[in-house]
C-alpha cells in the first residue's frame, strides 16, 4: 500500500509580463515518512526550478487508489463511498475513500473512475469528484542494482 504526501514547493518564477514572481504548486510524492517526501521531492522538482525552491509544507493524504492517464493533464480528487449493512443494527452504512484520477477534463475523470471501479467489490457511489491544483505525481520506482 501506497502512502501518499502533498508536498507544496515555493519558487521564483519569471511571468509573462517579465516580472519575478513567487509561486507556490502543490505536488503528489509516494514515500515512507516525510523526511522522504522532503527528499524526493527536491531531487524531482531540482531539475526544473531556476534558482532556489523551498518545500513550503508536506501533508500526509489517505488515497486508497490512483487512476493514471498519460493522455490527461489534470488530477481530480473523488470521494467514492462503499455501501455496506450493518448486520446488527440493520442500518445501512457509507465508508468513504479517496480515489485520483488523471484526466483530461471533469467528463473523462467521471469515465475513468467508473470504468476503474468496474471490479469493486460490493455497491459503491460517488459523492465527489473535485479538480485539484496537483501538477505532477511521483510514484515510487525501485532502482535497478
Amino acid at each position: 500500500m501506497n502512502t501518499w504526501f502533498e508536498c507544496k514547493v515555493t519558487f521564483d518564477r519569471t511571468g509573462e509580463d517579465g516580472l519575478i514572481k513567487k509561486v507556490t504548486e502543490p505536488y503528489l510524492v509516494d514515500a515512507l515518512s516525510f523526511t522522504e517526501a522532503e527528499t524526493r521531492i527536491c531531487k524531482e522538482v531540482q531539475p526544473f526550478a531556476t534558482g532556489e525552491f523551498t518545500v513550503a509544507n508536506i501533508k500526509r493524504c489517505k488515497i486508497a487508489e490512483m487512476f493514471y492517464n498519460e493522455d490527461g493533464d489534470k488530477w481530480y480528487r473523488c470521494k467514492v463511498n462503499y455501501l455496506s449493512v450493518d448486520e446488527e443494527k440493520g442500518v445501512e452504512k457509507r465508508i468513504a475513500q479517496t480515489m485520483m484520477v488523471q484526466a483530461s477534463d471533469f467528463k473523462d475523470a467521471m469515465d475513468r473512475l467508473i470504468k476503474g471501479m468496474e471490479g469493486a467489490l460490493g455497491d459503491y457511489e460517488i459523492a465527489n469528484v473535485t479538480e485539484t491544483a496537483i501538477l505532477d505525481v511521483f510514484q515510487y520506482e525501485p532502482t535497478q542494482q
